[in-house]
């Protein structure tokens, strides 16, 4: 059975992904260069869709663009260990968790400023704004 070509366009529409990301994804190495058409157009495999898939599903947990690089690489060898295909994740789920407690202080001190708040004031004794205020902070 024939492979069907791709353009640009069903690729975008296959994954979700702008037309411009692709050509970016393309330029930065991420996508292989695509064929040709005798028109010049581009043309892509079900290949260059699967690896847009594995890519997109990258991004949507967070992973840079360096170790979606790190992982397509190593995914090229089949046969290979997976250790570090286990430290990439475990690096990020790190990064990850680091950001959720950055978060997780940001929203109580945001629940802390706000419950200061009885509202119905003016900003020149509004409680939010003093704390907001340089001469208020302490750096932790």
């Amino acid at each position: 059975m024939p492979v069907r070509a791709l353009s640009i366009g069903d690729l975008a529409r296959g994954t979700g992904t702008k037309v411009v990301t692709i050509r970016y994804y393309e330029k930065i190495g991420l996508l292989p260069e695509p064929a040709r058409s005798p028109g010049n157009y581009r043309v892509y495999s079900g290949k260059t869709l699967d690896r847009l898939h594995f890519i997109r599903r990258c991004r949507a947990l967070g992973f840079t663009l360096d170790q979606i690089r790190a992982l397509l690489e190593l995914s090229s060898d089949a046969e290979r260990a997976c250790d570090e295909v286990d430290r990439i994740a475990a690096v990020h789920l790190a990064e990850v968790e680091g950001k959720i407690a950055d978060l997780t202080r940001l929203a109580q001190e945001l629940r802390s400023i706000s419950s200061s708040c009885q509202g119905g004031g003016t900003i020149s004794n509004c409680c939010i704004m003093d704390a907001l205020s340089p001469d208020s902070r302490t750096e932790s």
